[in-house]
């Protein structure tokens, strides 16, 4: 087999091996698969392009480190004591010096270039078609509609038991959870109230800082419906593991159903908040 044979093989079974996402099951649930150390099956542009470029560098890499691994192996052999006893005395060439240092600037621009892209991509937003606000809270997430009545919602971490029982993964099942429609660009604006969180949907490419004090905002735009997991990805506390996050992407017609319900539901939430909240008895000083 030839060295360019064996180098194609190995670099596709690196590119295979490490880069495996996860596939949807057959009620359309998306998640890591038993072992997975590679990204998530891409439901986005973002993260397509994101495991593009991932898998992108990974060839390069590979390409660097069996170049250097041939040069040191030439030199052990080629220039050794033994089949050498009367070294050169050259101490610079200024071709070789040319070249150690063109190299590197061409990779350097080689990975500049699709990396300023993605990160444009990333961080220009396109025209919206819905917005949605996600507060991170010790240990809980609080969602808002503002295009709808701006009602919200908090979605907190199911227990083992009752994960089983709605068939979702542990550590990763909501109560409640944020609904948007497919093929639609998703303006997502991104806050705390306490401590630092961040919000992240591995499959969405997406992950942002949520900051006290500070609106981020980012976006998404999912292909395929199903439901989504991701999870809090800043250290905020010793509840830190337990506020996972919950997505699940739908048809139109039935994300403008849920917005019906979802407006009576929380609203209903809302009010009785306020009526508990308006009940408390004043402390007199």
């Amino acid at each position: 087999m030839s060295l360019n044979k064996i180098f194609s093989a190995v670099t596709a079974f690196l590119v295979t091996f490490l880069t495996s996402g996860a596939m949807a099951l057959a009620d359309g649930i998306y998640k890591a698969k038993p072992d997975q150390i590679g990204f998530m099956e891409p439901a986005t542009q973002v993260m397509r392009e994101i495991v593009n470029f991932h898998n992108g560098l990974l060839i390069m890499c590979f390409g660097v480190s069996a170049f250097v691994m041939a040069l040191l192996l030439y030199i052990f052999i080629k220039f050794n004591a033994k089949a050498n006893p009367t070294p050169s005395k050259v101490t610079h060439h200024t071709g070789l010096e040319i070249v150690w240092t063109t190299i590197p600037i061409i990779i350097l621009l080689t990975i500049a270039v699709p990396s300023f892209k993605l990160l444009y991509l990333e961080d220009v937003i396109p025209e919206a078609d819905l917005t949605v606000k996600a507060v991170g809270n010790q240990w809980y997430w609080t969602y808002e509609y503002p295009d709808h009545d701006d009602f919200s919602f908090d979605a907190t971490m199911l227990t083992d038991e009752e994960a089983v029982v709605a068939g979702h993964p542990r550590l990763l099942g909501t109560d409640e959870h944020i609904v948007v429609p497919v093929n639609k660009t998703v303006r997502l604006i991104v806050t705390a109230s306490d401590v630092i969180h961040a919000w992240t949907i591995p499959a969405f490419g997406v992950k942002i800082d949520a900051v006290p004090g500070k609106l981020n905002e980012t976006w998404f735009n999912v292909e395929r419906e199903g439901m989504y997991y991701g999870q809090c990805s800043e250290l905020c506390g010793k509840d830190h593991g337990y506020m996972p996050i919950m997505v699940e992407v739908v048809s139109q017609e039935k994300y403008d159903a849920w917005i019906e319900m979802a407006r009576e539901e929380y609203a209903t939430i809302e009010k009785d908040n306020l009526i508990r909240v308006a009940s408390v008895p004043s402390v007199q000083q």
